[in-house]
């Protein structure tokens, strides 16, 4: 080693001897925060990049979703950064109206009180004081993950400027006729006590029983079919399809309502479906949305037959039951007076629950406020169609169409105390007045507020605009908006990607709340099955941050990220990130230690290796693949470009490659290091996105400069070279071959043979040291045999396999393995060429038996060749 070498080593910064993740993370990412690295100025002239958080819920904790989402949207804020880019991802919480008074309602319940003893303003007091001490615990734990969020400008869907926000979009939409109060059918949560949005309510196919019942008496009877027995308490009519001769003299009759002492008339309408059961269905339009509109055509009167806690209300032998009392009760009865035709039990039908608590869901009628989408979600689709918004897989946009092309008026309202509440006043002669964010609402005898409070989703629907300070004309409004990308999970595009895009459209002159919609899958196990505390599989991500490091979890998530397709991931898939988070360091250290610099310009190519050359074009190579990957959304095939690059080729090749030229020291081990050092830094940059701990602490090291958060993004520098390529390229099918011939005789990796290189042409002459070095091969000497010959990519390699391996065993040992190769042929070509089998086999039969033969003419090949190999004489 020369003198030289030696002092660059003497200089050379130290690293530990290992990657301790938790003795790095926790102080880099306070150190970039301090460093206002995350911050956004609206003031500056770089270009724009900004994404929005899709907000979590307060109530909320990191789960693997979450962190999958946020390695994404970090991964390419970050990337920006260092592109040059004005960059603010901008983080945030959603107030989780139902979900967070559900906490505090239950946090009462331990104290023996509901919110009706505090009353609503003590109770909000409450909830917001919850707010401030227990929620938001995510915060921290998205700090643990490495978002490079811009802390300072956190928002909260209930804080002061999205509340203006709020009262703003709804008072304009009043007075464009777009919101209106109705009396319509809604979904509506007998536990949580509110109305619920279709969207909020999660299908399932439950074990009911399918009931069949005879109204009316004699000739002018009909049979109906119901899996809610208890609601034809509500009954006013029975329907029949107008063409259907077996009710057609039925039709304008009435009938009497079993149990009760009412008749209801026989009407036809075209919604019945006259092959489905009996043709004749039971109408209640107070607690079924078809029937509602049936209801309506026909000029029914509507029954309400349940309270809000789903109890039957009717007076008579049912009232005060629960609903499923009372629908055992109500069949038990019909039975009893001869009124059951059939029963089928049980009966998998598809049953609504609400998503926050899982109570099955009452259709029921419900004075409530509405908005009317129609106009919205025309705007919606045609930004889509007309090319201003890209949908990222291009094959999600059906299910984007399909969804707001048919998209129904949207029920706003809740009966909750936590929320923005609706800024109506109803006034003592009936009067309604909307009432904006500066303006003074009506006041005197009489007069009152709206109790209900707006769906969560109505808020977290303007979270583009509102939280860069609209109303207000903002700087950061100017700057920020529209976002120039949103990523999150396909199974939310109808929840909140299709409001941001109504509201961003209305309230923003038509201007798109993003250009791109980018979308990806959901977590699962390793085995692709849904992740829940249910199965037993769900995972914290902080237990796995803490076993290996936040980088090992990135870029496990980030390497299973296809656009649009679910993610499997599972706990050794998360060791094998670690372990190349450790291999990078070892390899850094390294190169480190053999004088890797950043320093100077690179050495002209006549001075560089082929073996330099290669890296050097390879590299550049690796940079135009990522770029692209990353304006596709391609995070996985990123991840693994990079992950062969540093692994296969940087790691276990230019740098076993190297280490004779740093072994000889001088000129060629200071072009080597500088070379070393080049890629190093570029890879490290390169992976920074995804991997920002370990990369950050590795390449600060080697550059000494202030951090890859604010560094530069690598470009391509147009630089190939093919010559180089195809030659290293030869040197290591020479060295994978020889590798393959020693592990089938049995040798031990660092058991060193006697060998004899003869290398055609000039091209393997400068590779002859690396390649005798990395197949433990020694000089021929005077006894050497030439025992074995491998003629492999314009090279022959003779080994002296003479006492290292007992000869005659190992032919014994081949010749049987051959024998039983040849027997498995012949077996499996017996059985293909018979006719008469291959008629009556299955397909998945012959195809193993077509494999076996592949098998064992690959092993006779193999066999064959390992034989020949074997010294002779």
């Amino acid at each position: 080693m020369t003198d030289n070498t030696q002092h660059q080593q003497a200089a050379t910064p130290e690293l530990p001897t290992q990657y301790v993740p938790a003795d790095v993370e926790g102080k880099l990412y306070e150190r970039w925060v301090e460093r206002g690295y995350f911050e956004a100025d609206e003031h500056s002239e770089k270009p724009p990049y900004t994404i929005v958080i899709p907000p979590p819920n307060v109530t909320g904790s990191l789960h693997l979703g979450h962190a999958f989402e946020h390695t994404l949207i970090d991964a390419l804020t970050r990337r920006k950064r260092m592109q040059g880019y004005e960059t603010l991802w901008q983080p945030g919480m959603d107030h989780a109206g139902i979900a967070t008074q559900n906490v505090v309602e239950r946090e009462l319940a331990k104290e023996g009180k509901s919110r009706h003893d505090l009353g609503r303003e003590a109770f909000i007091e409450r909830v917001w004081q919850w707010k401030n001490e227990s929620g938001g615990q995510i915060s921290g734990q998205m700090r643990r993950l490495g978002d490079g969020v811009a802390w300072s400008r956190e928002r909260f869907t209930m804080d002061e400027g999205l509340s203006r926000a709020v009262q703003t979009v709804f008072k304009k939409m009043y007075e464009d006729e777009l919101i209106y109060r109705a009396e319509r059918i809604i979904n509506w949560c007998p536990r949580c006590l509110t109305a619920i949005s279709d969207i909020e309510v999660e299908y399932s196919d439950d074990d009911g029983e399918l009931v069949s019942m005879k109204y009316g008496e004699g000739e002018e009877s009909l049979v109906v079919a119901t899996t809610r027995a208890e609601t034809m308490l509500g009954d006013t009519a029975v329907a029949v399809h107008p063409d259907d001769e077996r009710y057609r003299h039925l039709v304008g009759k009435r009938i009497k309502l079993p149990l009760t002492d009412r008749t209801i008339p026989v009407v036809a309408d075209t919604h019945v479906d006259p092959e489905f059961g009996t043709g004749a269905v039971k109408v209640t339009p107070a607690h079924d949305p078809n029937d509602f509109e049936i209801g309506r055509r026909h000029d029914l009167p509507s029954l309400t037959v349940m309270d809000e806690r789903a109890v039957i209300t009717v007076p008579g032998p049912f009232e005060g039951l629960d609903r499923l009392e009372a629908r055992s009760a109500i069949v038990a009865a019909l039975r009893a007076e001869g009124r059951i035709v059939a029963e089928k039990r049980p009966y998998v039908h598809s049953v609504g629950h609400c998503s926050r608590c899982k109570t099955t869901v009452e259709p029921r009628l419900s004075m409530q406020w509405w908005v009317k989408v129609g106009p919205l979600a025309q705007a919606a689709g045609d930004a889509v169609r007309d090319g201003q918004v890209k949908i990222h897989p291009q094959e999600m946009e059906k299910r984007y169409f399909d969804w707001v092309d048919d998209l129904r008026d949207w029920c706003i309202s809740r009966q909750l105390w936590w929320g923005h509440r609706i800024p109506i006043w109803y006034g003592p002669d009936g009067e309604i007045v909307c009432v904006g964010p500066d303006e003074e609402p009506p006041s005197g005898e009489g007069w009152h507020q709206e109790t209900d409070v707006l769906d969560t989703w109505f808020s977290s629907g303007l979270w583009p605009f509102s939280t860069l300070g609209w109303p207000e004309q903002t700087d950061s409004l100017a700057k920020f908006y529209p976002n120039s990308v949103l990523v999150t999970g396909y199974d939310i595009l109808f929840f909140w990607v299709a409001r941001m895009m109504m509201f961003g459209l209305y309230a923003m002159d038509g201007t798109p709340p993003f250009h791109t919609i980018a979308l990806h899958g959901m977590v699962r196990d390793q085995f692709g099955k849904k992740m829940s505390k249910s199965f037993g599989n769900a995972v914290n991500p902080l237990d796995w941050m803490d076993a290996y490091g936040s980088d090992a979890l990135r870029f496990t998530l980030a390497r299973g990220a296809n656009p649009g397709v679910d993610v499997p991931i599972g706990e050794d898939w998360v060791q094998g990130s670690r372990n190349f988070a450790n291999k990078i360091w070892n390899a850094t250290r390294f190169a480190l230690m053999n004088g890797a610099t950043v320093e100077g310009e690179l050495p002209a190519a006549e001075e560089q290796s082929a073996t330099d050359r290669w890296i050097l074009s390879r590299l550049n190579t690796v940079v135009a693949e990522v770029d692209a990957y990353y304006e596709d959304y391609q995070f996985a095939k990123v991840s693994d470009a990079l992950f062969h690059f540093a692994w296969d080729e940087v790691f276990d090749w230019y740098v076993e490659l190297s280490k004779t030229t740093f072994m000889g020291g001088g000129r060629p081990a200071e072009v080597s290091a500088r070379v070393l050092g080049e890629v190093l830094d570029t890879t490290l940059r390169l992976l920074h996105p995804v991997m920002p701990f370990v990369t950050e602490t590795l390449w600060t090291t080697l550059t000494g400069q202030e951090s890859l958060v604010i560094a530069d993004w690598p470009a391509m520098r147009g630089f190939r070279d093919k010559a180089a390529e195809a030659e290293i390229e030869q040197v290591q099918q020479v060295i994978t071959e020889v590798r393959r011939f020693r592990s089938d005789q049995g040798l031990q990796p660092g058991q060193k043979v006697p060998a004899r290189l003869t290398l055609e042409g000039t091209a393997f002459a400068p590779h002859e040291a690396a390649i005798r070095q990395l197949l433990r091969l020694t000089p021929e000497g005077d006894a050497f045999q030439a025992t074995a010959s491998l003629p492999v990519s314009g090279a022959t390699v003779a080994l002296d396999l003479s006492g290292t391996i007992d000869v005659e065993a190992e032919r014994k040992r081949l010749t049987k393995d051959l024998g039983n190769a040849e027997k498995e042929k012949a077996a499996a070509e017996a059985k293909l060429g018979n006719e008469a089998f291959l008629a009556k086999a299955p397909d998945k039969v012959v195809d193993k038996i077509r494999g076996r033969l592949t098998k064992a003419e690959a092993d006779i090949e193999r066999i064959t060749a390992q034989l020949a190999g074997l010294p002779t004489g």
